[in-house]
């Protein structure tokens, strides 16, 4: 049976809304629906305030659709409020009955650096990296993407994993629009641009939509942009973590065989408190670390040619002499970047002959040698058997 979105509307109008007032459907709460390899992806609209209230309509929404023939799974996401759809009603003196959840995959847990050794990898990608960063704000994203087409400048085949389920940027830094095909209705295609595969859970989604998701449902979607999204041959995957060190970040680091992590920071002394933390939780699961990028470090006034150190200046440098770990370079506070990023040009394809451009493609040459000293340490730390 043919999933289509036609039927998946029509079970989902069995689905009461909030406070039992009509259904989802009618009163506007379901997002576009997505369907690919008979799963369905779509959203239900709900107040930020009222998010762990409504699980349980959330968990029907899911159970509905899962029920029709052909459909081999379900990603339903709460997401927060828009106006209209009645979703302005106080919340019941009496809670509406519970239906029984499906039961959710936990988070991987701490897992010692023995058990982390045998990640099962990605077919048809050589190298998985992680460009990540303590805290938001530090301008980890655009880092990634210019990162990524710096190792595609010198000559690699390189995709980028938007696994940032909250806060998608890749879209946007890319110039990227539409949502993903699938190849003979059972994976997904990446996204292109720039010479660049790119899967994110922006394509999705819709811009503006804020996800409102528990732990295990995020593990599941990067799971599937992850190891269903047909990569094909790539020397190197970047993958553009989320900020922080929570539970997506730890157990992406735990599940995914990544081959080393970069860290992004500012030069001031809190965003480098938070960099240690992620470089920490790269240190406890065995990924190597590659090394730190300071960003923001400096900024040239256009009228004067005068140097300002906004942010103070070295300090991850500092940091990453402290800690042993190499420093891929600063990259300074330039509104070139910021425009070009904006306009989903980054500066490595608008100004390609430009010093910042030329400051990314560096740091990404550092990056892919420090990736290959890292491989050959790990082969040469392999034990050989010789039989005689």
């Amino acid at each position: 049976m043919t999933v289509t979105k036609e039927i998946v509307v029509e079970r989902l109008k069995t689905v009461n809304g909030p406070d039992f007032s009509g259904n989802i459907v009618d009163l506007g709460l379901v997002s576009d629906i997505f369907i690919a390899d008979g799963k369905v992806f779509f959203s239900i609209t709900v107040p930020a305030a009222r998010a762990q209230e409504m699980e349980p309509l959330r968990a029907a929404a899911e159970r509905v659709v899962k029920a029709i023939p052909g459909v081999s799974g379900a990603v339903v996401a709460l997401t927060a409020e828009k106006k209209g759809g009645g979703m302005e009603a106080p919340v019941p003196q009496k809670p509406a009955p519970r239906p029984t959840p499906a039961p959710a995959a936990r988070p991987a847990p701490h897992a010692p650096a023995s058990q982390t050794q045998g990640k099962r990898g990605v077919p048809g990608i050589a190298s998985i990296i992680a460009v990540a960063s303590g805290k938001g704000g530090v301008g980890k994203s655009t880092t990634a993407v210019n990162i990524a087409l710096g190792l595609a400048a010198n000559g690699l085949k390189v995709g980028v994993l938007d696994a940032d389920i909250y806060g998608p940027s890749m879209p946007k830094l890319l110039g990227i629009h539409g949502r993903p095909e699938t190849v003979d209705g059972k994976i997904l295609k990446p996204m292109q641009n720039y010479g660049l595969k790119v899967m994110s859970m922006g394509f999705l989604v819709d811009e503006e939509t804020p996800m409102i998701w528990r732990g295990p449902m995020v593990m599941s979607a990067l799971t599937q942009m992850l190891r269903e999204v047909e990569w094909g041959p790539l020397d190197v995957l970047v993958v553009d973590m989320p900020p922080g060190t929570g539970d997506a970040q730890l157990t992406m680091a735990q599940q995914v065989p990544l081959a080393g992590a970069v860290i992004v920071s500012t030069p001031q002394d809190l965003a480098l408190i938070d960099a240690r933390k992620g470089l920490n939780m790269f240190k406890k699961v065995d990924v190597p670390l590659l090394g730190i990028v300071e960003n923001m470090s400096y900024f040239i006034a256009p009228d004067t040619g005068k140097r300002y150190d906004i942010f103070g200046h070295g300090g991850a440098k500092r940091e990453a002499e402290r800690l042993g770990v190499t420093f891929l370079g600063e990259v300074p506070l330039e509104m070139g970047i910021r425009e070009s990023s904006d306009a989903g040009t980054p500066v490595t394809v608008a100004k390609p002959d430009s010093a910042q451009a030329q400051t990314y493609r560096d740091i990404a040459a550092k990056v892919w040698e420090r990736l290959r000293e890292e491989k050959g340490a790990a082969e040469a730390a392999t034990p050989t058997i010789v039989f005689e």
